[in-house]
C-alpha cells in the first residue's frame, strides 16, 4: 500500500493527500475549469491532475448535468460536448446512484440546510459515504463543512495543495 502524503492546507492544518491509485469524487467547479481555459481555476486543476495521474476520478449524474449546462452557457455548446466525449472515453467514472441515493442526498441537504441548496453537492456527499471515498475535488469550500453519512469530514486536496 502506498504511503499517504501529508500536506499543509490553506488553513495550516496537516491533511492527507489521496493515496496513489485512490479515487476522488469531483464536483462541478474543477470539471468546468478543466474545459474552460479562461476559468481562474483552469491552471490549478490541470496542475493537480498532472501531479496525480493515477488518481481515479469519479463524479455523479447531478454534477454531469450541472457541468454540461454551465459549459454550454458560459463557453459554448461544443465545450459541453467535448466534456461529454471525455467522460465517455473514461476521463471520469460516472457513479450509478442506488435506490436510496435520493433519500440520502435529501437528508444531507436537510442536515446542512444553512448552506445554499445544491443537488450536485448533495449527490457528491451521498456518493462519498456510499463509496467510502473521503477526498472531493472542488473549488467550493462547502465540502469542509459537509460530512458523509458516517459523520466523516470530506477532504479537498485541490484546496489543500
Amino acid at each position: 500500500m502506498a504511503a499517504r502524503r501529508s500536506r499543509r492546507s490553506i488553513r495550516g492544518a496537516v491533511t492527507a493527500a489521496p493515496e496513489v491509485g485512490a479515487r476522488v469524487l469531483v464536483d462541478s467547479g474543477p470539471l468546468i475549469a478543466l474545459f474552460d481555459a479562461r476559468d481562474g481555476w483552469h491552471e490549478r486543476v490541470i496542475r493537480w491532475l498532472r501531479e496525480h495521474p493515477r488518481t481515479g476520478l469519479v463524479t455523479t449524474w447531478s454534477v454531469l448535468t450541472e457541468v454540461t449546462a454551465l459549459l454550454a452557457r458560459r463557453v459554448r455548446n461544443e465545450a459541453a460536448l467535448d466534456f461529454l466525449r471525455w467522460v465517455d472515453r473514461g476521463g471520469v467514472s460516472l457513479d450509478t446512484p442506488t435506490a436510496s441515493s435520493l433519500h440520502e442526498a435529501l437528508r444531507t441537504s436537510e442536515r446542512f440546510g444553512d448552506l445554499p441548496f445544491d443537488l450536485a453537492d448533495a449527490s457528491i456527499a451521498e456518493a462519498a459515504g456510499r463509496l467510502r471515498i473521503d477526498h472531493v475535488l472542488s473549488i467550493d469550500r462547502d465540502f469542509t463543512v459537509y460530512r458523509d453519512k458516517a459523520g466523516r469530514q470530506l477532504s479537498n486536496p485541490l484546496l489543500d495543495d
